[in-house]
């Protein structure tokens, strides 16, 4: 089970406090424009890189959309990790770092 949130109640509560941000777009996307300090893992890389998340941290899934982060959530969730997804994903993410 997950939690999810919209990306305007991410975006105001990223002001209050820090979260894990994973993004599960490809790379070119991540590159192109992401949330400061957001760790990029494109969702078809997810289980074979899942060693690499500490499952005693929560973490704060995004996309471009909501679809596949929502699908990630639930791997993630299946999987014993603490998630929340985050609907209408970059798309309605205002506060992106570009390159």
């Amino acid at each position: 089970m997950y939690q999810s949130i919209t990306a305007n109640d991410l975006e105001q509560d990223l002001k209050k406090a820090s979260h894990n941000i994973l993004d599960v777009r490809d790379a070119d996307a991540f590159v192109e424009g992401h949330i400061p300090d957001a760790i990029n893992i494109p969702i078809n890389e997810l289980p074979e890189k899942l060693a690499s998340l500490d499952k005693e941290k929560p973490y704060t899934i995004i996309c471009y959309a909501g679809g596949r982060s929502e699908r990630a959530s639930q791997f993630l969730a299946a999987e014993g990790f603490d998630v929340t997804n985050v609907m209408g994903g970059m798309g309605a993410f205002h506060g992106i770092v570009t390159k």
